[in-house]
This record gives C-alpha cells, sequence and structure tokens, in this order.
C-alpha cells in the first residue's frame, strides 16, 4: 500500500471535516449539558452545605432549650418544695379551723346530696308512673279517668 499525497490531502480534509463537524454539532451540546452539571452539582453542594449548618445551629440550639427546661425545672421543683413547706407550716397552725370548716362543709354536702337522692328518686318515681300510665292507655282508652290518676299521683309524689 503506497501513500500519495493526493491520499493524504484527502484523508486530512476528511479529519478536519470530522473535526469541523464535531466542535460545531457535537462539541456544543456536550459543552452546555456539563455546564448544566456542574451547576446542579454546585447547587446541590451548596445546599448540603446550608442544611449541614442548619442542623449545627438546630443542634445547638436544642441543646440550650433542654438545658434551659432543666434550669426551669429545678426552679419549679424548688418553689414546689418550699411551697409545700409553707403548707404543712399553715395546716399545723390552723388545724382544728381547718377540721371544723371541713366537717361542716361535709354536712352541708351530705344533706345536698339527701336533696339530690330524693329529687332523683321523684323524677324515677314520676318516670315510672307515666310508663304505669302508658301501659294502662295502651290498654283502654278512658283519657279522663288516667289524667285523673296521674294528677293524684304527681299530687303523692
Amino acid at each position: 500500500m503506497e501513500i500519495s499525497p493526493l491520499t493524504l490531502i484527502a484523508q486530512g480534509a476528511g479529519f478536519f471535516a470530522f473535526i469541523y463537524a464535531t466542535m460545531k454539532l457535537v462539541w456544543p451540546p456536550l459543552t452546555q449539558a456539563m455546564a448544566e452539571r456542574e451547576q446542579r452539582i454546585s447547587e446541590g453542594l451548596a445546599v448540603a452545605e446550608r442544611s449541614a449548618h442548619e442542623k449545627e445551629l438546630a443542634k445547638s440550639k436544642a441543646v440550650e432549650t433542654i438545658r434551659e427546661a432543666r434550669q426551669q425545672s429545678q426552679d419549679i421543683i424548688r418553689q414546689a418544695e418550699k411551697r409545700a413547706a409553707e403548707i404543712v407550716e399553715q395546716a399545723k397552725q390552723q388545724g382544728r379551723q381547718e377540721g371544723e370548716r371541713q366537717l361542716t362543709a361535709a354536712r352541708s354536702e351530705i344533706e345536698q346530696e339527701v336533696n339530690r337522692a330524693r329529687a332523683q328518686l321523684r323524677a324515677q318515681v314520676a318516670d315510672l308512673a307515666v310508663a304505669g300510665a302508658a301501659n294502662i292507655l295502651k290498654r283502654e282508652i278512658d283519657s279522663d279517668a288516667h289524667q285523673q290518676m296521674i294528677d293524684e299521683l304527681v299530687k303523692q309524689i
């Protein structure tokens, strides 16, 4: 195989045509794709860096909040202990008076409960009377006689 100058010129022209076509048609989309990819990667790295920074800030903030919460809980415990001691002291001083007041309150509460129970019992009796009247009315229809019986029953309650 012999290499002639015409073959070299033809191959050189073909090579330069290939290079020219590659530079005009293939290279710009490749460089654009690489630039876009580089930009996305740099944005992703920036977001990751910001996230890491925000994570550190949140972590330090959480540690500070926990420390403050512990301090507040200790203050609350101390205040509660102080208040408990005051209450015990007051209870020692006012024991009899408080006992009498509680006894009076208990008696009035018992009286109120008795009154409530009576009222509930009255209501239940009235409900039973109405139920009985309903049963009577189902059997026979004499509304005047039944109304009279209901009125008498209500008066007795």
